[in-house]
């Protein structure tokens, strides 16, 4: 396995997420483990991780998209995920728990050549956080979209949360993943990017901006 040699988290300053640098990885948006989310409601997960997948397409990230077991007990991936991904996406089918151990997962994303790995996977504590917990050990910058993952009871996800800070690694939103990634507001794609990620609440300062300029514009 190459490893990617890097000092460790904290010997070195923050490092931003940008369109060269970093690969998504999505693990086990199948619509059997979406039955048993509890702590997130399946619409808001289907819109989140679509959000996080076309966004993460627009600016230009490799994805890498695995399941487990999709054609017996978990299912095929969630319809509106695989609407998001790129046309011919290859989803990697595997039996092993953390995706990390499926020697296909790991070679696609250290083909990527990019040292920061952005994970989201059903269940967080398992399908998000072993891949994340694995890629930080073998030198990895590992960041987990909290909202873009799902799991079965409150403790579960308190406990998953835990270990990865415990770990040192970065826990943060789908959204705000991607806008730092995107940098500049004033970028020619920064309305397709918003748009794909869809918050509420970006929509109406764009509304709100919309109503206040000058006519004309």
């Amino acid at each position: 396995m190459t490893e990617i040699n890097r000092p460790t988290r904290a010997g070195r300053s923050h490092e931003p997420l940008t369109r060269d640098n970093t690969t998504l990885l999505l693990v086990d948006h199948q619509v059997g483990l979406f039955t048993g989310v509890r702590d997130i409601t399946v619409q808001d997960l289907k819109h989140n991780v679509a959000g996080l997948a076309k966004a993460a397409d627009l600016l230009g990230l490799p994805i890498v998209t695995t399941t487990t077991a999709a054609s017996s007990m978990w299912g095929p991936l969630v319809p509106e995920l695989t609407a998001a991904l790129p046309d011919g996406h290859k989803v990697v089918d595997r039996s092993s728990v953390n995706a990390w151990d499926d020697g296909r997962v790991r070679e696609a994303v250290e083909a990527t050549g990019r040292p920061k790995l952005v994970v989201a996977g059903i269940s967080l504590e398992v399908c998000a956080t072993f891949p994340a917990l694995s890629a930080t050990a073998a030198g990895y910058d590992a960041y987990v979209a909290v909202d873009a993952c799902g799991t079965f009871w409150a403790t579960k996800r308190e406990t998953g949360l835990l270990r990865l800070q415990q770990a040192g690694v970065v826990v943060s939103d789908y959204s705000a993943l991607m806008v730092e990634i995107l940098a500049d507001n004033a970028d020619p794609i920064a309305g397709q990017v918003y748009g794909a990620l869809d918050m509420p609440f970006a929509t109406l300062v764009g509304q709100l901006a919309a109503a206040f300029a000058p006519s004309g514009s």
